[in-house]
């Protein structure tokens, strides 16, 4: 379904409608991208996909809803470089009405009696994407209605998604719990139905917004569990390291295939079993990267700590990207290809965020 070669990304980013997409992204059958995985994983960034779609001459005012959603991902890692591991707890206030801390067995297993829910779950497993209206739906069925808090839910979508990106995973869970928002999101049969196309009736979810403030959590979701994710990583292998050349480091959010590439340099795709072990994920993940990674000419595969391979090979002259998983990395950092490189920090609302970047849309322009 996603495929990793570079240039059918490049032609998926030609055949873009931004003007569709803003009518019709919240639709399942809408006019999405289905970019995220390659944004996520640092093959391409929200400045390049917005230029390569601005350059066909649509103005930003008629394509504002799509330049939207790109700047939303560059705001949740805003968020995660201000608030660092913080972002892994309630960022605004305590999320409302909590319960539990685990996730409701029915999720997990695809059968919460929602037909378009557990399509959508069935398709994460098999594919790793979930559309992002479904996404929310999901959210909101865990935290508002069965009552759990946010995290080990969130873990869990984050574990099968390709498009694995815990800034913009753990924001988006807050907001639909009520921890990153001023409310929590919820959405009825009815607003289901419209947007996934079903005609669904007499689910637990068939009932009208006020009922949900005074609604018990349904039987359906009532048995929990408590997941253990792991992370199955290549075996160690030896490496060869050129000392003579400077060494570009690679990981899970930066798989560039275009960085510094007139540069003669070691290439290495670092696979930490710490970060790993903090933010597990997938098997079919794991191999996603990988066969990304082929992309990058010359690269090696590295399974260990950052300070294992810098003592191991004796490696001084070290490159990588910024990023807030790898401040413990030294050398030469390189910042990110930023949409709006000159709107930096923490804002409260995405809002106040894109009140500053509108102000920048001249720099996108060809």
């Amino acid at each position: 379904m996603f495929t990793t070669n570079f240039e059918d990304i490049i032609t998926q980013i030609d055949a873009i409608d931004p003007i569709e997409y803003g009518k019709t992204r919240n639709y399942i059958n809408g006019a999405v991208t289905k970019l995220s995985p390659y944004i996520s994983r640092g093959v391409i960034s929200t400045k390049f996909i917005a230029r390569q779609v601005l350059k066909k001459g649509y103005s930003h005012n008629e394509i504002e809803s799509f330049l939207k959603e790109l700047a939303w991902r560059d705001y949740f890692q805003q968020v995660w470089i201000a608030l660092k591991d913080d972002i892994n707890n309630d960022i605004k206030q305590p999320q409302p009405n909590v319960t539990n801390n685990n996730i409701s067995n029915n999720i997990i297993n695809a059968n919460t009696g929602i037909t378009a829910i557990d399509n959508a779950i069935i398709e994460l497993y098999k594919t790793g994407y979930m559309h992002n209206h479904l996404r929310m739906y999901v959210a909101s069925i865990a935290c508002n209605v069965a009552k759990s808090h946010w995290q080990m839910p969130a873990k869990w979508m984050y574990y099968h998604l390709l498009d694995a990106d815990w800034a913009s995973n753990a924001c988006s869970w807050q907001w639909v719990a009520g921890s990153f928002s001023n409310k929590k999101y919820f959405a009825n049969q009815e607003n289901i139905n419209k947007y996934c196309n079903t005609t669904q009736q007499n689910t637990f979810l068939d009932i009208d917004y006020d009922a949900f403030d005074t609604m018990p959590i349904p039987q359906q979701l009532k048995q929990l569990v408590y997941l253990h994710l792991t992370t199955t990583l290549p075996k160690k292998q030896t490496i060869s390291i050129n000392n003579q050349l400077p060494t570009y480091i690679y990981n899970f959010y930066n798989l560039d295939f275009n960085w510094n590439t007139t540069i003669k340099a070691n290439r290495i795709l670092l696979l930490e079993p710490s970060f790993y072990k903090k933010y597990p994920t997938s098997k079919k993940t794991i191999d996603f990267i990988i066969a990304l990674s082929a992309n990058i000419d010359g690269l090696q595969i590295f399974v260990s700590e950052f300070s294992e391979l810098a003592a191991e090979y004796n490696i001084k002259n070290i490159h990588y990207k910024e990023h807030p998983t790898n401040n413990h990395y030294s050398g030469t950092v390189h910042q990110r290809d930023w949409m709006f490189q000159d709107v930096q920090g923490y804002f409260p609302s995405f809002f106040a965020y894109w009140k500053q970047c509108s102000k920048q849309i001249y720099t996108l322009l060809p």
